[in-house]
């Protein structure tokens, strides 16, 4: 096992830890110990639950636990699904200091915080990420939920974790569209904020390219401390949490539209972040080279940048008219003010926003 690198999410009685390194999932110590009670339900999907179920299976012998492997794919991520892991539950007689242990990517990470945000008004969930991308934006934070036909986690609750372990080795078995996407949200952190690290990230993309561990443990972490201090700030979304969201707007339309089916979550915010740079720059906000730099680096991480083509714009604007961000039926965006400045942007105008989708269609 490497070094762990920790973080602290301080949230008072809320307040938990994020552990980065390699090989933690086999380490008992690190996350048996804040298991409370006797019952405990491994979540996981048909994907992921080959390759780690069994690493966690002999710390548990001494309590009453199962495991639950749902199908893989944000398709999946629904109500229904939800209602297998109360089953569950429910046939493991589980109490309120029963514990959910989340292994798997993001879809897994909402589905079983949202389960135990629920099952008897709330219970100890421990996020085990197995994809980049959860380990750096869904596992943190505490947002947990399912998508609805309607937009992208429209159903949902805040529900903070006992403990985030990021364990890198189970990078070594994502595939490499997958792992690209996880990318993105890296991206993002300095996008939105952290000028300094964007330009970090410019400087040797092929480290992260080629998984390098020294790299990869850098990224992750200062990603998660940057999301941990803002969620620190603003648990709830009140206010600065949302500057988080940036290209989320247009990526949660992108997968609403084409149903999930189309574009990993990392893909359509890679291309979000560019069409929220580029509309930035029209409205006069930002300079348009920025949006350059950014679609250049993503590029180059091999992430896409421009949405699918044939999609219609109307079907896109009504999506987004759904978000969570909206207030009042007008349009709120995460827009920036160049590379590291996000901001709020509060009554966009609608024709504005279409006019993003048909230039960079």
């Amino acid at each position: 096992m490497s070094a762990v690198r920790e973080i602290e999410v301080r949230l008072g009685a809320r307040g938990y830890s994020i552990r980065i390194g390699r090989g933690l999932l086999d380490d008992a110590t690190l996350w048996r110990p804040l298991l409370r009670g006797r019952h405990a339900l491994i979540v996981t999907n048909t994907s992921v639950a080959p390759l780690y179920q069994a690493r966690l299976q002999p710390a548990l012998a001494d309590l009453h636990w199962r495991a639950l492997a749902l199908p893989d794919g944000e398709a999946h991520k629904t109500l229904a699904s939800v209602a297998r892991i109360w089953d569950a539950l429910a046939e493991l007689g589980a109490t309120r200091d029963a514990c959910i242990l989340a292994l798997g990517g993001g879809v897994v990470g909402d589905m079983a915080g949202f389960a135990a945000a629920c099952w008897m008004r709330g219970i100890d969930c421990v996020q085990m990420p197995t994809t980049l991308l959860a380990m750096v934006d869904s596992a943190v934070g505490g947002k947990t939920g399912v998508d609805h036909a309607a937009g992208k986690n429209l159903i949902g609750a805040f529900h903070q974790p006992r403990l985030v372990l990021a364990d890198l080795a189970t990078l070594d078995t994502l595939p490499p569209r997958e792992y690209r996407a996880g990318l993105a949200e890296i991206v993002k952190i300095g996008a939105l904020g952290d000028a300094a690290f964007l330009a970090q990230l410019e400087h040797d993309p092929m480290a992260l390219n080629a998984r390098e561990d020294a790299a990869l443990t850098h990224a992750i972490a200062h990603a998660c401390a940057y999301k941990a201090g803002v969620v620190m700030r603003d648990e709830t979304e009140q206010g600065e949490r949302a500057l988080l969201n940036f290209g989320h707007s247009f990526a949660h339309a992108l997968e609403t539209v084409t149903g999930y089916s189309t574009l990993l979550h990392g893909e359509a915010v890679a291309i979000g972040m560019v069409l929220a740079a580029r509309l930035s720059a029209r409205l006069g906000h930002a300079p348009m080279a920025d949006a350059q730099r950014l679609a250049a680096l993503l590029h180059a991480l091999g992430l896409p940048t421009q949405p699918p083509p044939g999609l219609d714009a109307d079907a896109l604007l009504a999506a987004m008219r759904l978000d969570k961000k909206n207030r009042a039926g007008t349009l709120r965006l995460i827009l920036w003010r160049g590379a590291g400045q996000a901001f709020i942007a509060a009554d966009v105008d609608a024709d504005h926003v279409r006019a993003s989708w048909v230039r960079n269609a």
